[in-house]
């Protein structure tokens, strides 16, 4: 969950001369000359000047055209993608193998740290957790840009749930950036589909099966309900891998699948052991 000794010698290598040039450029610290001197620069100079930056992104074509620290033209890209960066308030809901998950407002990103991984900095007990971070692109990841701020707040279920079905609803979808591209949004992460394995034979089978359950007067009352409960879940089954993506319909037949489900569900309430 965060890049190797050589992608971070390289991220920060290049920060620092780029903000070292914004602060030259600004004249922020006069004093801090070199990229050198920026690195070895206190915390809140740092955060100044970074925070200057990105209110002049524009610094960043400056920084690119004159190439003051004659960077190879694959390292001038990088900096230039910098352009992408995505800032503001975020919740950090957990904390994966690959990534760890950042969500602001309905966006899922998948977020690699720098010198340490998120799992090295925050417990996964204190998820989620609200932070106000700048998210990056860097060698098609993306990292946060080494500064963060958080607050210690306490969610409560209804935050935390809604949290985790906006990760699941990204993860369902293939739709966690993981790649920050040319415009601010990003770009979706879309896998490769594989071919899909076709289920009509087994299941156009198995509906010809239970079309014969039928519940009758002498047998137990719950046989009725649960062959209703099974023809239903066939039907449903039959029209989510037909390939037709009719949303509506899936609905109304997982409706009937729901209420076949209570109709068990009571039987078997009422009944008397």
């Amino acid at each position: 969950m965060k890049l190797s000794e050589q992608e971070t010698e390289l991220f920060y290598h290049l920060m620092w001369a780029l903000q070292s040039y914004v602060n030259l450029k600004l004249k922020l610290y006069p004093k801090i000359k070199t990229s050198d001197d920026y690195a070895d620069c206190k915390t809140e100079q740092r955060v100044e000047v970074r925070n200057a930056l990105y209110k002049n992104i524009e610094l960043i074509d400056f920084f690119v055209q004159e190439n003051p620290q004659n960077f190879s033209q694959e390292n001038l890209s990088i900096v230039s993608n910098w352009k992408n960066f995505i800032s503001g308030d975020f919740y950090i809901e957990r904390l994966l193998k690959k990534y760890t998950i950042f969500i602001q407002e309905e966006t899922v990103y998948g977020v690699l740290g720098i010198t340490q991984g998120f799992n090295e900095l925050i417990y996964s007990s204190d998820l989620p957790k609200y932070v106000n971070t700048v998210l990056l692109p860097f060698k098609g990841k993306i990292i946060y840009d080494g500064l963060m701020g958080s607050r210690n707040i306490y969610f409560g279920s209804g935050i935390k749930s809604s949290l985790k079905e906006t990760y699941l609803r990204g993860k369902q979808n293939n739709c966690i950036i993981e790649s920050l591209g040319s415009s601010r949004e990003g770009y979706q992460n879309k896998k490769t589909t594989k071919p899909l394995k076709d289920w009509n034979p087994e299941l156009d089978e198995i509906a010809g099966k239970v079309k014969r359950l039928k519940g009758s007067a002498g047998q137990p009352a719950i046989y009725s309900p649960a062959f209703s409960l099974v023809k239903a879940s066939v039907e449903f089954a039959q029209l989510a891998v037909s390939g037709e993506n009719d949303y509506e319909t899936l609905r109304d037949a997982l409706q009937k699948v729901e209420r076949a489900f209570t109709k068990t569900n009571n039987t078997l309430y009422r009944e008397e052991y």
